[in-house]
């Protein structure tokens, strides 16, 4: 007798007919993984029903410890605990140094790319130490389901730049993990809420999480989750609002021994307590005790009001900018989705709260949200629900463009722009006879390659030699669903083709994302001036070289000496005025010694179809004009 095998809807253990995959929140604090099970979204917990996993990572002497087990360490072997790495995913040196002020991590600079950390089990760098924290979690998944996972989507703050999304997957990768895709936290809290409760129109997702701070303005409309705008800071967050809190401790206690790595991090712990007390209380009691560090003292909301409000204030800078970019109103938002631990201190509540007007949707553990999103889409990635029309339409944070003669910047694929895309745009030769071309690929929002930052450069090379502007060289930007950039390019006549993946070797610092955005606002004008001024002085080269090309071809033969003379002084004219600061002063020049070029063009176009008719009659082109016709 056949047994006949049953099992719930969405639970079948037919490895074809439904896939294991899972989303992964890597948080600054805490990480979790969900799964979607009888399509409901649960977060997967240890076998102590534990759902957060402290994304901390201890190198003992013999073992490593990762989450609760290693967060016990924290105190005692401060330098061999890693706590708050996604901090120091895709940094350079000297962005790691600042970021680790609180932590007293030393970091190595070594000959490879990426910098590493100091511990007990060597120079480590942020991607392994990551790569444990996915580790716990993917055995977690397995012990759980009872069987492999197909992939993961793992989310990552919508600020995060290419190389420290290159990092996550990198990490991911050394975990064991299938990456279906990078998913950026806002859009994941966005799909939480959007397939929950149905809703529809404009909403704010405030993620505040403890190293990052992200707002991103979406559009949820039949399924299709647009990203309109997004903001932020990557090195803000509740470790801050911590440092903040510890600082003022040191300064009540007026103690100087709090140097020490220990000392620094229990004073990080006991900040990070009263924090979390006081959303529940009015004040609350703190009592210092190790080493030559003693103090007790009273912390209170208007106190912590007073520390942690200019930070607040910082996001809430980004709020209205985004705003701003996406074009709308406060009034026009439906709902402020509030994600991210650090959402529950209480004055981060009411100021957000106060400033978008309305009230916050928390219903959803701001913890778990994330996750909860991402094994939404994960479930979808697989072909679990092949008939779902939940669709996500992520942006870039930054345009991205090229460098192009006189230092400027041709933005390819603006800011706020829906990925994944791929956008190509032509462009040619400077001078006769070039046959290679280099790309020099550029981030921001600035006119000048001075002012914007440099992500890659590569080239183009063995293209035939043609003269200047036949060649026709087709640049192609394609950044895929994780927002990490492939930039080519192809002659088009010859087909000689080139292309780079741009992996930077370290990500913007908080300050950098801050400084380009706000510096594309406050010179806006200066820039356009600037650009036009220097494509002026493009225009002024670009004519003078072709004057003297064509003088040595033929200036002896097709002028006077007083021609040439009154050629040459115009064209010194336009060299004199060509580095001033005066555009229409350079465009007179350029027009004065066209004017003057007029005679000796007009004989060079007669001189060049002459010699091309010789041989020839009239009648022969005519002739040849009237088939082609008839062909036709």
């Amino acid at each position: 007798m056949a047994l006949i095998q049953i099992a719930e809807p969405g639970e079948s253990t037919t490895a074809h007919q439904h896939k294991l995959a899972v989303g992964i929140g890597l948080g600054t604090t805490n990480s979790l993984v969900a799964t979607v099970r009888s399509g409901v979204v649960n977060t997967l917990p240890n076998t102590d029903g534990q759902h957060l996993l402290a994304s901390v990572v201890h190198y003992g002497e013999n073992h490593i410890h990762v989450g609760s087990d290693a967060l016990q360490y924290s105190v005692s072997d401060p330098l061999n605990t890693i706590v708050s790495v996604k901090r120091f995913m895709g940094r350079g040196i000297d962005e790691m140094a600042t970021e680790g002020a609180h932590y007293s991590y030393e970091f190595i600079n070594t000959d490879s790319a990426v910098p590493r950390i100091k511990t007990r089990a060597g120079n480590l760098s942020a991607i392994e130490i990551s790569a444990q924290i996915l580790k716990a979690l993917k055995v977690r998944a397995v012990d759980t389901l009872g069987d492999e996972i197909s992939g993961a989507v793992i989310t990552v703050p919508a600020y995060f730049d290419d190389a420290q999304r290159q990092a996550t997957k990198d990490a991911a990768r050394l975990a064991g993990i299938n990456v279906l895709r990078l998913l950026n936290e806002p859009t994941a809290a966005a799909v939480a809420y959007g397939l929950d409760t149905g809703k529809e129109g404009v909403i704010a997702v405030f993620d505040l999480g403890g190293g990052t701070f992200d707002v991103s303005i979406l559009r949820l409309n039949k399924g299709v989750f647009e990203v309109l705008a997004t903001g932020g800071d990557s090195s803000l967050g509740g470790d801050d609002f911590d440092y903040e809190i510890a600082k003022w401790i040191v300064s009540q206690a007026a103690n100087s021994n709090a140097d020490s790595p220990a000392i620094k991090r229990y004073l990080m712990q006991q900040a990070r307590n009263a924090k979390e007390a006081l959303a529940e209380q009015a004040a609350v009691e703190i009592k210092i005790d190790i080493e030559e560090f003693q103090w007790t003292g009273t912390l209170d909301r208007d106190t912590l009001k007073t520390l942690l409000t200019p930070l607040v204030k910082k996001t809430l800078l980004s709020c209205r900018r985004a705003l701003r970019d996406a074009e709308v109103d406060k009034k026009d938002i439906n709902e402020v989705v509030m994600v991210g631990g650090s959402t529950r201190t209480l004055l981060v509540r009411e100021m957000v709260s106060d400033f978008f007007e309305r009230e916050l949707l928390t219903s959803i553990d701001p913890d778990k949200v994330v996750a909860t999103g991402a094994a939404l889409q994960a479930d979808v990635l697989v072909g679990n629900k092949p008939d779902d029309e939940m669709l996500l339409l992520d942006v870039i944070p930054l345009s991205l463009g090229i460098e192009t003669m006189g230092g400027l910047v041709e933005k390819v694929i603006h800011r706020n722009t829906a990925i994944p895309i791929a956008k190509a745009q032509d462009f040619t030769t400077y001078k006769d006879g070039q046959t290679a071309m280099a790309v020099h690929v550029l981030q921001g929002e600035r006119e000048l390659v001075s002012d914007s930052r440099s992500l890659a450069r590569f080239e183009l090379r063995g293209f035939p030699a043609q003269v200047a502007g036949a060649a026709r060289i087709r640049v192609t930007f394609q950044v895929d669903a994780d927002g990490l950039l492939i930039v080519s390019a192809c002659e088009e006549n010859s087909g000689v083709e080139a292309s780079i993946d741009v992996k930077p070797s370290y990500g913007l610092s908080d300050t950098e994302i801050e400084r380009m955005l706000r510096e594309s606002m406050d010179h806006a004008e200066d820039d356009m001036h600037s650009r036009s001024l220097r494509e002026q002085q493009v225009d002024a080269d670009r004519v003078i070289e072709a004057l003297d090309s064509a003088l040595a071809a033929d200036g002896e033969q097709l002028l006077s000496a007083q021609e040439k003379t009154e050629i040459m002084q115009a064209r010194q004219g336009l060299l004199d005025v060509k580095t001033d600061s005066d555009k229409e002063k350079i465009e007179r020049a350029i027009k004065q010694l066209e004017t003057t070029c007029d005679t000796y063009v007009a004989r060079r176009m007669n001189s060049n179809i002459k010699t091309a008719m010789q041989g020839h009659s009239i009648e022969e082109y005519a002739t040849d004009k009237q088939s082609a016709a008839e062909e036709t």
